[in-house]
């Protein structure tokens, strides 16, 4: 009923947003004489810094409400309908914009270019949720952040996909993580705003392939609870970064666990860890020959990922766009009859030398020899990690959230009989 309701709501905004274009766009700019020039469109400074001051304003109210509906009220119908509210004001009024997913790029920028002035927007939206979490769990995830409840309101019937899938496939939004800091810091794009499938939903300007890629998520996501939360956000990798240290995190019972196994398959998301108990305990030698070879083996990953990366630094390159005029300088079209593209005729209008076009692709290929060093070391710590997580078993006697990917959407909660005192 409750995902009914949201559906119809959901439609509502969707229908508001299409008649506010339509309402915009209907009209056509008006024909005038030649020598008449369109006035250009100015946005006010000082409502900008209002509708910026509420952004945060209501960021740290949700946050707060969450975090106290999570941990204090236990309240899985509070979680729902704040993730609604999220949807509406941060979706489709805000039009995901700021967005602490990709808050991340703008500060990368800011660190490796002096000369860009970060947002003080942006910085707080990329802050704010990390710090909650250090407290209080992904209460981020849980009813705050849009991306989360858009596709909370198609899981209908989730699947569990097993720990060993799960952290198979959890390794994607590390990869794009990386890449997403690499071409923030060398200047190259924000391909986290690029390929956002659900921000073009909500301004209504998405080209067809990102409707199509946003669509196949949440359709996925009737099956697969959360795809692009769980195995594409690059933000989810901080949090679950930052969570694993919080001081207070969702649990599944108010005291202790008796054990009575409702909540096993209560997580769509499979965040539950069950109990292991030591049938046949290693023996110290078993034990110290693993730790040896997680000790030899994640060195030898992070080196062996980092050359691979160095390898692939000139395709990693090949979307810069200084690095894009230069092979436009070198290898000219064949065909003289083919017009000159608009970064060659701009590159010529500007007056500068072919040599200086050559030292700045040169020098961002450098970069970018650098950065896929760093990269694949990157990637060879995580896989290193995995592999050693899958080879250490953590015995415990309790039905406990994972509080790296619990995303504390309070959904166990109620299966629990056992209640608060």
């Amino acid at each position: 009923m409750k995902k009914a309701l949201a559906l119809v709501l959901l439609v509502f905004l969707f229908a508001v947003q299409v008649m506010n274009s339509y309402g915009i766009q209907r009209f056509p700019k008006p024909e005038f004489e030649s020598g008449y020039v369109q006035p250009e469109t100015l946005m006010p400074d000082p409502r900008a810094e209002v509708l910026a001051i509420m952004d945060i304003a209501v960021l740290l109210v949700s946050l707060s409400v969450v975090s106290w509906l999570v941990l204090k009220k236990r309240s899985r119908n509070g979680v729902f309908w704040m993730s609604l509210f999220s949807l509406a004001y941060f979706g489709f009024y805000r039009e995901g914009c700021v967005c602490a997913i990709g808050s991340i790029q703008n500060v990368t920028l800011a660190l490796f270019d002096t000369s860009y002035i970060i947002p003080l927007s942006a910085l707080i939206f990329f802050v704010t949720p990390l710090v909650y979490t250090l407290f209080f769990g992904r209460t981020f995830c849980a009813g705050v952040c849009p991306f989360g409840a858009m596709q909370d309101l198609v899981a209908f019937r989730p699947q569990k996909l097993g720990s060993k899938l799960n952290a198979v496939l959890g390794v994607i939004p590390y990869l794009y993580l990386g890449l997403a800091v690499l071409y923030a810091a060398t200047g190259t794009d924000f391909i986290i705003c690029r390929y956002d499938p659900f921000v073009g939903i909500w301004r209504l300007n998405a080209s067809f392939g990102m409707f199509v890629f946003a669509g196949i998520l949440l359709i996925l996501g009737i099956f697969i609870a959360r795809p692009y939360c769980r195995f594409l956000c690059p933000y989810g990798v901080l949090l679950n970064w930052s969570s694993r240290f919080s001081r207070r995190h969702l649990t599944i019972t108010p005291s202790d666990c008796i054990q009575c196994r409702l909540c096993e398959n209560s997580c769509p998301y499979d965040a539950i860890d069950i109990p292991v108990t030591v049938k046949n305990p290693e023996d110290k030698r078993t034990m110290a020959r693993k730790l040896i070879f997680i000790i030899i083996l994640i060195p030898v990953l992070i080196f062996a990922g980092g050359w691979t990366g160095s390898r692939l630094y000139e395709s990693l390159a090949g979307v810069n766009a200084k690095v894009q005029l230069a092979k436009q300088i070198v290898s000219p079209p064949k065909d003289s009859n083919q017009p000159e593209t608009f970064e060659i005729q701009a590159f010529k209008s500007s007056g500068k030398q072919q040599s200086l076009a050559f030292a700045e692709a040169s020098a961002m290929l450098g970069k970018f020899y650098l950065g896929g060093w760093l990269l694949g070391g990157f990637m060879g710590l995580v896989f290193g990690g995995l592999i050693a997580g899958l080879m250490i078993t953590k015995h415990h006697t309790d039905y406990i959230p994972n509080k790296g990917t619990c995303f504390s959407c309070a959904r166990c909660i109620d299966y629990c009989p056992v209640k608060m005192p």
